[in-house]
């Protein structure tokens, strides 16, 4: 035994050190095409990895709520962020001292195929009767499907293309809808469009902000974190003067 006890001791040593637990970020789902670059910026630059969920912003937001293992929530409006707030499951201190911290700023925009056969995306298409399918992301679930209501709504057009909306799980979901044909046109969100596959794919128009509330993309800590300190780090890094300027090349405004 005295000679076998060395022997385990030096594989031991050999054997990889216990891989440290990522920062988990609960991320609406227009942050899918912006987020992965991002991360691994971030772990180059601080040394802490971190993965990311992407989804609905009310779907993360029960998910928290029931006990999930997230330590930053990175929504697609203030709202659903506050909801942790007022349950006492999110904390209420930030970098800025304002919670929720806006990271940024997100676009709605109307998005078709080149191979449609629809005229050019434009507030009048909506009015044209050979548009039979618009996507448009779940409006209890997703910011930018109760944005894209509330446009609709607000210039007239509610009403007459409610029965031609397909209903996605979230806005990743309804540029899925509409670049695989199984929608004509869809509400999108900026960044989605901006990818290189959309912008090969099909051609977008910018829906005036005037006819949606903004949607100002809220931040909070999870209470429950065990990563409090590298929760704030990734909430610093995300405010940072050259991320802001990433985030506004992929279709995200700099926060207001």
């Amino acid at each position: 035994m005295k000679r076998i006890l060395p022997i385990l001791l030096a594989l031991a040593c050999l054997l990889p050190a216990r891989a440290q637990t990522p920062l988990r970020i609960a991320a609406a789902a227009d942050l899918l095409p912006v987020l992965p670059p991002l991360l691994v910026q971030f772990q180059k630059k601080t040394g802490i990895h971190a993965e990311a969920t992407y989804k609905a912003s009310a779907m993360l937001t029960t998910q928290i709520l029931n006990g999930a293992p997230f330590d930053v929530f990175l929504a697609a409006d203030t709202g659903y962020p506050q909801r942790l707030l007022d349950a006492g499951a999110a904390d209420s201190t930030s970098p800025s001292g304002v919670a929720p911290v806006i990271y940024a700023k997100g676009a709605l925009v109307l998005w078709t195929r080149n191979d449609s056969g629809l005229p050019p995306p434009s507030l009048a298409l909506l009015r044209d009767p050979r548009l039979q399918r618009l996507a448009i992301a779940n409006p209890d679930r997703a910011p930018y499907g109760k944005a894209a209501v509330a446009a609709l709504q607000k210039a007239g057009l509610y009403e007459s293309l409610k029965p031609r909306l397909v209903i996605a799980e979230d806005i990743a979901q309804t540029a899925q809808f509409v670049d695989s044909g199984n929608a004509q046109a869809g509400l999108i969100s900026m960044t989605s469009a901006l990818t290189p596959r959309l912008q090969a794919d099909g051609r977008f128009f910018v829906i005036p902000r005037d006819l949606y509330p903004p949607l100002n993309q809220g931040a909070v800590i999870v209470r429950r974190s065990t990563q409090q300190a590298a929760a704030r780090r990734f909430v610093d890094f995300l405010l940072s003067p050259h991320v802001q300027s990433e985030l506004a090349a992929a279709g995200l405004a700099p926060r207001p």
